[in-house]
């Protein structure tokens, strides 16, 4: 009888075991989630170096239409996933991955030069009393109440690291946003309960680097420092590919 209730201690220790080992499972998938004023092509670089390593990755087609809209277009992806997710919001997209993150397969947030409010706070609450980035200057109102940059000053406010012709290229792929977007105040902010990492551009001029280190310290979240423009997902795609890879190893 002692063997016997020895072994079956032997076979719960294993189980446990093997429990413990899924439950620490990296993440397979990746939900890529756009800003303002571009499209989900801004993500293929990084998709295109993500799939070359195995990973399930699927870039979300924001509206842009409202925040309620993007997060139910980020909600259908996330539920299309099996299994655990990294979900990845670049600027306005990290307003996005703050609400729908708190879903059960979400492992993971990435905050790429991304906005991170808190509950209670807006995107254009966080801007108040503040000085505006070039960027923001260049921001110019459209009909129907959405908004879009400058398509002459968007190459160097958005990606000024970037050839021009290819700055010009991207500008090209500019999709408005309504401006009663900025307004809505989060709900969620999933980056209370999930573990967080964010990739700082050093060189933005649409969103200030003070705020990206401060959204990023605010969040605990682990930090990367990129010399780079607001674009950081088109012009240097491998250390943002890096920084999700890291995320997806998180547990």
């Amino acid at each position: 009888m002692h063997h016997f209730i020895a072994g079956l201690g032997a076979i719960a220790v294993a189980l446990a075991g093997s429990v413990q080992v899924a439950a620490a499972a990296p993440a397979q998938n990746v939900v890529l989630v756009h800003g303002a004023f571009v499209d989900q092509s801004s993500w293929d670089k990084v998709a295109e170096l993500l799939r070359a390593k195995g990973y399930h990755v699927t870039a979300v087609a924001n509206p842009l239409t409202s925040l309620a809209d993007d997060v139910a277009a980020t909600r259908e992806v996330i539920a299309a996933q099996n299994g655990p997710t990294v979900l990845v919001g670049h600027s306005w997209g990290g307003v996005v991955i703050g609400e729908a993150g708190d879903d059960p397969k979400v492992s993971s947030l990435v905050y790429v030069a991304a906005f991170a409010p808190d509950r209670g706070e807006s995107v254009q609450s966080l801007a108040e009393g503040k000085p505006p980035s070039d960027g923001q200057k260049a921001v110019r109102p459209e009909a129907n109440g959405m908004l879009i940059i400058d398509p002459t000053a968007f190459p160097s406010v958005f990606a000024g690291d970037l050839p021009a012709e290819q700055g010009r290229e991207l500008a090209a792929h500019q999709l408005p946003v309504a401006a009663s977007a900025f307004e809505s105040k989060a709900q969620i902010a999933a980056w209370h309960d999930k573990p967080t990492f964010y990739a700082v551009s050093a060189n933005d001029r649409m969103l200030a680097p003070d705020a990206e280190r401060f959204f990023a310290q605010r969040m605990k979240a682990q930090v990367v420092t990129l010399q780079s423009s607001h674009a950081s997902p088109v012009t240097h795609p491998a250390e943002v590919a890096a920084l999700i890879e890291r995320a997806a190893q998180s547990h």
